[in-house]
């Protein structure tokens, strides 16, 4: 532990209730559960999770601390001369299923991580984290206002960074043996420690606190919208493609796994119900082609009429 991570690991701490308390009061019907867990390598987490709502099917709000002797290759893709390095990582995870199928899936991360290279005395660290949102159904106003609030988020530190972090976004969850994005995107953002500590920590907190606020909004348009078995049986059939982005290529769940992380914290992210279906094809210019057609690709909605 180093003196730096006391100040972060506070507003993480913070963040992880805040969001409890804003997911409860907009679905009071959820069933909770917390669980405070030690990993043995080092350090441990606090895991809430969340099922059997009126609004969401489950949901996740995970902390962890963790330290180690050697840090995992997920974790040093930008930093290869780091693989192996004693690290300390820390972390808040949020990961959102809804019923109504009209209403999107959402998930966030912010994290801190610091090692130190051999014979150096300072600290190396960085930030990374962001948001994104997964619908199942593709709308106009949605895209904008989640894309609206991401650049909100980040323009303090710069105009650039909303595209920077946008394009990370598209390119990160992206499902290359499906040739589509796994949603509608957000920002996306790692090994970021420009303009020092203060101003670094101070973005991810501006991530972190501007995510719930955005997604609330879509919640509450379109969370009593009727919907039939039709338009369930599409949103199981999209949830795998959720599955398969997580356990294929999330870096965020490799990591977990690869320096022993808690199991069932980790997967927390994966949907309670979901449907694979061979070579499944959606009626042609019906709303579920829609979203495959004109939402599971990079577009600039901060640039497109509404």
């Amino acid at each position: 532990m180093i003196s730096i991570s006391s100040p972060v690991e506070f507003y993480l701490q913070r963040l992880q209730k805040g969001l409890c308390s804003q997911l409860l009061e907009i679905d009071p019907k959820l069933h909770a559960r917390k669980d405070l867990w030690e990993r043995p390598e080092g350090g441990g987490g606090c895991s809430r999770v969340f099922s059997k709502g009126n609004v969401f099917e489950s949901a996740g709000v995970n902390f962890s601390h963790v330290h180690g002797k050697s840090l995992p290759p997920s974790a040093t893709k930008a930093r290869p001369q780091l693989a192996d390095k004693p690290f300390t990582a820390m972390g808040v995870s949020v990961v959102l299923h809804p019923i109504n199928p009209y209403v999107p899936t959402t998930h966030m991360n912010v994290r801190f991580f610091t090692t130190r290279e051999k014979g150096e005395a300072n600290p190396v660290w960085w930030f990374g984290g962001g948001f994104d949102l997964t619908p199942y159904y593709g709308f106009h106003n949605d895209a904008y206002h989640w894309h609206l609030s991401a650049y909100h988020a980040v323009k303090p530190w710069g105009k650039e960074l909303y595209p920077d972090f946008k394009k990370q976004c598209d390119e990160y969850f992206f499902l290359p043996h499906r040739n589509e994005t796994r949603g509608i995107g957000g920002i996306f953002f790692d090994d970021y420690n420009k303009g020092g500590f203060d101003d670094a920590f101070a973005l991810t907190q501006s991530v972190g606190n501007s995510f719930f606020p955005a997604y609330r909004e879509i919640v509450e348009r379109h969370n009593d919208d009727s919907w039939s078995e039709k338009e369930w049986e599409w949103q199981l059939y999209r949830r795998g493609r959720y599955v398969e982005f997580n356990l294929l290529y999330d870096r965020g769940t490799l990591f977990g796994l690869q320096s022993g992380g808690r199991t069932e914290s980790i997967l927390m992210s994966l949907p309670p119900l979901v449907r694979w279906e061979y070579d499944f094809q959606p009626v042609p210019n019906s709303p579920e082609d829609d979203l495959i057609k004109n939402y599971l690709k990079p577009r600039d909605w901060l640039n497109m009429p509404i």
